[in-house]
């Protein structure tokens, strides 16, 4: 049942976060000093976490519960995601570096609304199998 719509969902939110990964910009500060990048652990960890996350959600199609939970963990992971860039933009003194930082930081929220999308379709799913049962 990889033809569901929460796969459709969750296979945009991995592109999104491999898109991030890609093209996430180097910010640097007004001295030149690295502030964040990808190859940081903890940034490459959380964007492969979420990437490894929607991959086994999808996967797991013939169990709706648990992708509804993975898919959970993996907003949670975004928020972290995006809580680490916000934090670390904000750390950054100068508007003009701060402004540059292009997409980046919004990728995570448009990849959280795609998964938010994903549980309301599995929930629809689950809803319907529960109405089925009802009638047998």
């Amino acid at each position: 049942m990889l033809q569901r719509m929460q796969t459709v969902y969750l296979i945009i939110s991995a592109l999104i976060m491999g898109a991030l990964y890609m093209w996430f910009p180097v910010v640097q500060d007004e001295a030149g000093v690295i502030v964040i990048e990808r190859s940081e652990p903890l940034v490459f960890g959380l964007i492969f976490g979420s990437i490894a996350l929607t991959i086994i959600s999808i996967l797991s199609f013939k169990k709706r519960q648990r992708q509804f939970v993975l898919n959970r963990l993996n907003i949670i992971l975004n928020f972290v995601l995006l809580g680490v860039f916000v934090y670390r933009s904000l750390t950054i003194s100068g508007e003009t570096l701060v402004s540059e930082k292009g997409i980046g930081v919004l990728l995570p929220i448009i990849s959280i609304v795609f998964l938010v999308l994903a549980n309301k379709a599995i929930k629809r799913d689950e809803d319907l199998v529960k109405s089925v049962d009802r009638l047998r």
